[in-house]
C-alpha cells in the first residue's frame, strides 16, 4: 500500500538538510528516486519497505532551500520525533529532474514556470 508523507518544515543544521515528516518513517528505506506531481507542485522523494512505496511530498514553500543544496551539495535528511534516515543519491535525483523540467511542457506550463523561477 502506498502512502503519502507530508513535509512540514525544512532547515539547515551541521551541514544538512532537514526535512521534517508529518509522520513515522519507521522500517523505510531511500529508493533513491525523486518524481514529479505537477498538479501539487511537488517533489516527491520515495522510500520503500515491503508494503510499497511513501511517497515524501515536497511542496513549493521549501523549493528554496532544495535550491541551496543544488549549489553546494550537502546530505539530505528526513525525520520524524527521534527517526532520521539520509535520503540518499538526492542531489543527483533532483539535478537531472530540474534539468528536465526547464522548458519541457511535459509537466505543465504551470510548474515549468514555478521551477525556472525558483531554480
Amino acid at each position: 500500500m502506498n502512502k503519502r508523507i507530508t513535509i512540514t518544515k525544512a532547515n539547515f543544521l551541521n551541514s544538512k538538510l532537514y526535512l521534517h515528516a508529518s509522520e513515522s518513517i519507521s522500517g523505510l528505506s531511500p529508493a533513491e528516486q525523486i518524481l514529479v506531481d505537477s498538479k501539487e507542485f511537488s517533489f516527491v522523494y520515495l522510500l520503500e519497505n515491503l508494503e510499497g512505496y511513501t511517497y515524501i511530498d515536497m511542496k513549493e514553500p521549501i523549493w528554496p532551500l532544495l535550491k541551496k543544496v543544488l549549489e553546494q551539495p550537502i546530505p539530505v535528511w528526513i525525520l520524524f520525533e527521534d527517526e532520521q534516515l539520509e535520503l540518499t543519491n538526492f542531489y543527483e535525483e533532483l539535478s537531472e529532474l530540474i534539468n528536465n523540467i526547464r522548458g519541457n511542457s511535459n509537466y505543465g506550463a504551470e510548474m515549468v514556470t514555478k521551477v525556472e523561477e525558483i531554480f
